[in-house]
Order: structure tokens, then sequence, then C-alpha cells
């Protein structure tokens, strides 16, 4: 395991952390979070996002609007919106803090103490960023299953289904929270290294020698 450095565990925390950081923010804009698809008219397709509705049909191809007013939306799209917003924006920070306070970046150079508060903070960011995609997500698809059985809307009535943004914001959540945890990982390896090494010439192991010396002569 000569491989997995402190120097490669921190540029892995960072690619995934990265990694999960795009696909959040193109989850944040994509208008696939619920699709819909009646069955009396089956070559239109209707996608929501937190921003757009979009109609598609063969003849015309994907059309989006956007929402009139955000008061007029559900409640769980507000609070999606905003928090998409803050896993973008704490996600961003995330990076910027964890590349300065990566090895081998000519920033900082000569303070490791900085270097590594910097990698920590770089790790909460980055839990943050997924904990702000996870909740979200998981909240329109709460809200998407309660509407989809409810008994109290008829047979006949298209119902809203989970879309592929949901899925990939699930993934791009779960890549941040992995990514902060590797942060901490490489901040805990480095502290490792840095341990002072066992100095067999102290005075107390040079006591003890001394000791069992005298013993074997006796």
């Amino acid at each position: 395991m000569a491989f997995l450095t402190t120097k490669m565990m921190q540029r892995t925390a960072f690619f995934v952390t990265f990694g999960g950081f795009v696909t959040c923010l193109f989850t944040t804009f994509l208008p696939f979070w619920k699709t819909m698809n009646s069955d009396l008219n089956e070559v239109e397709n209707w996608f929501s996002g937190l921003w757009h509705m979009c109609l598609y049909t063969e003849e015309v191809g994907i059309q989006c609007k956007a929402y009139d007013s955000i008061m007029g939306l559900p409640m769980d799209l507000q609070i999606s919106r905003v928090l998409m917003l803050v896993s973008v924006g704490t996600g961003l920070l995330a990076l910027l803090a964890a590349f300065i306070g990566l090895e081998g970046v000519e920033i900082c150079v000569g303070q490791p103490g900085l270097k590594r508060q910097l990698l920590i903070l770089g790790g909460v960011l980055s839990w943050v960023s997924g904990l702000a995609t996870l909740a979200p997500v998981s909240i329109v698809a709460y809200t998407t299953v309660v509407e989809f059985w409810d008994q109290g809307y008829p047979d006949v009535m298209p119902r809203w289904e989970h879309g592929e943004a949901m899925f990939s914001g699930w993934f791009g959540g779960l890549a941040m929270v992995i990514g902060g945890t590797l942060f901490f990982v490489s901040v805990c390896m480095g502290d490792f290294d840095e341990r002072p090494p066992s100095v067999p010439n102290s005075p107390q192991v040079r006591h003890r020698t001394k000791h069992y010396l005298k013993t074997e002569l006796l």
C-alpha cells in the first residue's frame, strides 16, 4: 500500500469532490426532476425542474418555460431551490479551500498548519454541500411518491414520477459527502506521518538498559 500516500489521498478526495460538485451543479438546473406521461396522449412528455417546466413532443421537440412566480410553486420546490443554491455555493468554497490546502500547490508554502486547516474546512464545506443536495432531492422524491399514491386523484389523471435529475442529485450529494470524508482521512494520515519518531537513546531508555545490564551481571 505504498501508493496510498497522504498526497494521493488528498488528490483523490479533491477529484471525488469535484465530480460531485459538477453533478450537483447540473442537477440544480436540469429540468428533469419529475416526469409525467399521459396514457391518453403518449406523444407528450412533461418534465418539471426547479426553474423550468418542459414539454416534449415528437413534432416540435422539447420546449421549456420558466415558472411565472416563485410564490406559486409548491413548498418542496421552493425549499429545494434554496438548498441547491446553498449546495452549489458551499461546494465551490470547498473546492477552493481544499485546492489551496493540497500538498504540492505553491500557495501558503511553509505554512503546514494553515494548509491542514484549509483541508479540514474543505471537508466540512463538502459535507454541508452534500447534505444540502441530498435533502431537497429526498424531499421532492418523498412528495412525488405521496402524490403518486394519493387516492384523492382520479385514476385517469396522469401522475408525476421520478426524473433522471433526482438520481444524479443523489449521486452528486453522496460523492460530496465521500469527498469530505476523504479530506478528513488525508488530514489524519498527514498527522500520523508527522509524528515525532521514537528516540531509542532517550534518558528513560538508557536508564532501563543500564538496569537490565546490571541485572544480567548480578
